[in-house]
């Protein structure tokens, strides 16, 4: 059988030939006729927002197990931390219902993630604005379709506005759930619910105390130019 030797290649080399070492990710293209008009009007929302009230970002962040969780932290040499391993999954999953305010850039939460509690975490945040329309981008988990969430979006001037299918990069939010999962969660082992919602809660807190307007969601990206989604994803 004959070996057959990957040619050397001098970095150099790589650069003058335009390769270089990247991760590999996956993508998900989105199924949904409507993509592209849905897209836009999130990204109108983002980039102007209307006049006559506010824009809020909502998403589920979990599922939020007792588990170890990997991590980085700085440690002595040669005296790694160490967590255990564990494959049980002790007093339930909980989720994380969260609104990112793009006006203020401040996050605001429940834990739990049914109909009632997204219910619930809608008409906080109708109270906390309680003037002009509130426009809520938001994916397509059933609980935010439930009946009687749209019943009382409509009748207390709340503007449902659904991603596309698979469109979830799309949704603000979603980068501070990376955010709050290295800051919060990474290399920890939390024994209670109670003990892994405070440390969630104490980032919060930190980041609210922080937190700045937002603006140029993918101002540079090729997305804003597509006009056909499905050439593009292929």
């Amino acid at each position: 059988m004959s070996r057959h030797r990957a040619p050397s290649i001098s970095q150099p080399g790589w650069k003058r030939l335009k390769v270089f070492w990247q991760t590999t990710t996956t993508w998900k293209a989105s199924t949904d006729p409507q993509f592209v008009a849905k897209m836009h009007r999130v990204l109108e929302l983002y980039d102007a927002p209307p006049t006559d009230g506010r824009v809020v970002c909502v998403d589920e962040f979990g599922p939020l197990n007792l588990q170890p969780r990997k991590g980085k932290v700085w440690r002595p040499l040669r005296s790694p931390r160490r967590l255990r391993a564990t494959y049980n999954r002790y007093d339930g999953v909980m989720h994380m219902l969260a609104a990112l305010d793009l006006a203020t850039g401040k996050i605001c939460y429940r834990i739990r993630k049914r109909w009632r509690e997204f219910l619930d975490l809608l008409k906080a945040l109708r109270r906390r604005w309680t003037s002009g329309r509130l426009y809520v981008v938001l994916g397509n988990f059933s609980p935010h379709k439930h009946p009687n969430v749209r019943a009382w979006a409509a009748a207390n001037k709340v503007e449902l506005v659904f991603l596309p299918t698979y469109g979830s990069w799309l949704n603000w939010i979603e980068s501070e759930f990376a955010a709050l999962r290295y800051f919060a969660l990474n290399g920890t082992d939390h024994r209670s619910h109670d003990e892994q919602n405070t440390a969630i809660n104490a980032y919060i807190r930190w980041h609210n105390s922080r937190a700045e307007p937002k603006g140029n969601f993918a101002r540079e990206s090729p997305i804003r130019t597509w006009t056909d989604y499905p050439d593009k994803a292929a």
